[in-house]
């Protein structure tokens, strides 16, 4: 039988790793397919009036055999994305998106669904909120278009899948098959840690004795901030942006193109203008103009401040010796040593303090004085990679909360960034499911039997997406769709950010920031440094987060953009934008995962700093009541953010936490915006 649609009778109900082969998926998601409509089918043609149990409920529940398995598979091609399974997701992701479409455009079942909407306001608060928000599911796929229309919102929604999975393999081709070389002058100019890390890539692609650099974000910003040797900052700068485009067969712009042509179609299908009004519509911002608001708002105070950190380092790179202009390689490097003469702050003598290992500790250590949460390491469990550590999780009593699954380092199979999924979602009716949550980054591994030291940006990272990890397991929905992490998309990044603010709490960096080697305490003097050094190039960090944000907008708003010249464009905009050239976006196009390699972020990448204006007040409660574990607001936090989920409009869930709307005083404060 195929292991896919066998039970999972594994330890905790987890995938059966070890016996699925790339050849399962397709036959699986095809059966899997069949049943779920069958079972739409069935619910259509009852004869019993509509009602929540007999429809909403008994939506939420169908395709449970569906469910699973695309949860699965969208999972692995991002974590071990293997040849054959590359292969077999060009033919999967289009019939995933393809069944989609067809469920949420199933008229026996909206039928069903629109005579219970409307007569949502005898329900219960959580019951409506399921009705609600499956109705409004339904009317975005196209349930409401002619039939006419509601076939090619189909054939839309399969061209985009299709798109958008070989956006993602050729960065992901790119990112795996490109290094940028090192000779020994190179290495010579390299950080101890560096050197490691080079290394360590070379030997894992059978090149031991050698040293290379992946293009990979842990190793590619450390090399910018710290290497002296200007000629290699250039070549791997240079590299680094033109993922996406670095082989002509590859080129991720034609692909752009495309999806912005198909995006630009569905949304007229729908009566809007453009994709962002469309895609907009299920957000708390509502329309693109609450967007641009916020962004213009942010974007006019970054540009001043960025303008006069390049003053600085201008002046700081000529009297150092370097003739030529500042350039966009030089940036990073020039900004560390003016922030390690002002603040006495070096990554190299910081990094021995900020282990994996001691950060991962100091995250659990923290879930459980918030939330009262233990991971119990669970050994001898098959897994889809060596490197995926196991955790059960248990809440207060030992009572068994969920199962946590980590993956932490960087591999050329594996997609680049950062991010955290869920292979079961958490919910209560028909019987309780816990959750299974997994957390993904690229931190260089390290040589066996070595420590992997993180930089501060790192341990942030490893914070942030534990903040969904804990979405994800502290789930307290009744109904699966509105379980976990399926909230509205600018208020999904609330749990993730606030969470980074206690990776620098002095209480939790006095007990487990411990040397590598020593096992002394991070040094005082070194903390304050840090804390004194927080906001130190932000100017920097926000105009490259502001300007690909504000790209988003521009791409998504304007239905006739053809971009013939996809660079000439950006170009332009960004000069439009007043955007200084040595400083490049985040994320250029050609590479820009969150916009092309999915629809979650299109139009939607704003969410973080939308979401930041969220986390930098809400963290203001624990500075009001004294202290970053305060149980009080520690209780609300639980009950109203992150077990909530999608129970509650998420307006309302903030002013239950927090009893008030946000103020984006404090984000502007958090990022030295309001004094520029």
């Amino acid at each position: 039988m195929n292991p896919l649609l066998a039970p999972w009778s594994g330890p905790f109900g987890l995938p059966p790793f070890d016996r699925l082969t790339a050849a399962d998926f397709e036959p699986a998601v095809r059966t899997a397919m069949a049943e779920h409509l069958a079972q739409l089918d069935q619910l259509a043609a009852q004869t019993d009036p509509p009602d929540f149990a007999n429809t909403a409920l008994a939506f939420d529940a169908a395709g449970a055999t569906y469910k699973r398995i695309a949860l699965l598979f969208s999972n692995l091609v991002a974590a071990e994305a293997s040849p054959e399974l590359q292969a077999a997701e060009l033919v999967v992701t289009p019939l995933l998106a393809g069944h989609d479409a067809a469920v949420l455009q199933h008229p026996g079942a909206f039928a069903r669904l629109d005579a219970v909407f409307q007569q949502r306001e005898r329900l219960g608060p959580e019951e409506r909120r399921l009705v609600e928000r499956l109705h409004l599911d339904f009317c975005l796929a196209g349930a409401r278009l002619a039939p006419a229309g509601r076939q090619r919102a189909l054939e839309i929604a399969q061209g985009l899948a299709e798109l958008q999975t070989r956006f993602a393999q050729n960065v992901l081709a790119d990112e795996r098959e490109f290094v940028v070389e090192l000779s020994d002058e190179d290495v010579a100019s390299l950080s101890a840690g560096l050197r490691a890390a080079t290394a360590q890539a070379a030997a894992d692609r059978g090149r031991a004795g050698s040293h290379v650099l992946p293009l990979s974000r842990s190793q590619v910003m450390p090399l910018l901030a710290t290497c002296p040797r200007r000629s290699l900052r250039e070549r791997a700068w240079r590299a680094w942006i033109r993922r996406g485009q670095l082989q002509p067969e590859r080129d991720n712009a034609p692909v752009i193109r495309a999806i912005l042509r198909l995006r630009h179609e569905l949304a007229g299908l729908h009566g809007y203008r453009d994709f962002a009004s469309f895609a907009l519509t299920d957000t708390m911002a509502r329309g693109p103009q609450a967007v641009s608001d916020l962004l213009q708002r942010a974007w006019q105070p970054a540009l001043r401040k960025v303008h006069g950190e390049r003053e600085e380092l201008a002046q700081l790179a000529a009297k150092s010796g370097q003739s030529e202009p500042l350039q966009p390689w030089d940036w990073r490097y020039w900004s560390e040593q003016l922030r390690s003469q002002r603040h006495a702050v070096d990554d190299d003598a910081v990094k021995p303090y900020f282990t994996l290992s001691a950060m991962t500790a100091a995250m659990f250590d923290c879930a459980k004085r918030l939330f009262g949460l233990d991971f119990v390491e669970q050994h001898g469990i098959a897994t889809y990679h060596p490197d995926v550590r196991v955790y059960q999780v248990r809440g207060p009593g030992g009572a068994a909360v969920g199962v946590f699954l980590t993956d932490n380092y960087a591999r050329p199979t594996k997609r680049s960034g950062a991010w955290m999924n869920e292979y079961r979602f958490q919910r209560k009716a028909g019987g309780v499911v816990q959750p299974i949550v997994g957390n993904h980054n690229n931190f260089a591994k390290p040589a066996p039997g070595q420590e992997c030291l993180l930089s501060l940006d790192d341990a942030r990272t490893l914070f942030h997406e534990f903040g969904h990890g804990l979405h994800g397991l502290l789930s307290n929905a009744t109904y699966e769709r509105l379980a976990g992490t399926r909230v509205l998309r600018d208020f999904v990044e609330l749990p993730s950010q606030l969470f980074e603010h206690w990776v620098l709490e002095p209480e939790v960096l006095a007990k487990h920031a411990r040397h590598a080697q020593t096992g002394e305490p991070l040094p005082q003097a070194l903390l304050d440094n840090l804390l004194a050094a927080r906001r130190f190039g932000g100017g920097l960090e926000t105009v490259e987060y502001l300007s690909s944000a504000l790209l988003d907008q521009a791409l998504h708003t304007d239905p006739s953009l053809e971009l013939a010249d996809l660079d000439a464009w950006e170009q332009a905009e960004l000069q439009r934008l007043g955007m200084p050239a040595e400083v490049v976006p985040r994320h250029r196009l050609p590479h820009f995962l969150h916009l092309f390699s999915g629809a979650e972020y299109a139009a939607a990448y704003y969410v973080y700093i939308w979401a930041e204006v969220l986390d930098a007040d809400a963290f203001g409660a624990f500075v009001e009541a004294g202290s970053p574990f305060d149980a009080g607001v520690a209780q609300r936090l639980q009950q109203y953010v992150y077990s909530a989920a999608n129970t509650l409009e998420p307006g309302a869930a903030f002013r239950a936490f927090r009893g008030r709307d946000p103020d984006v005083a404090a984000m502007l404060h958090k990022r030295g915006l309001d004094t520029v």
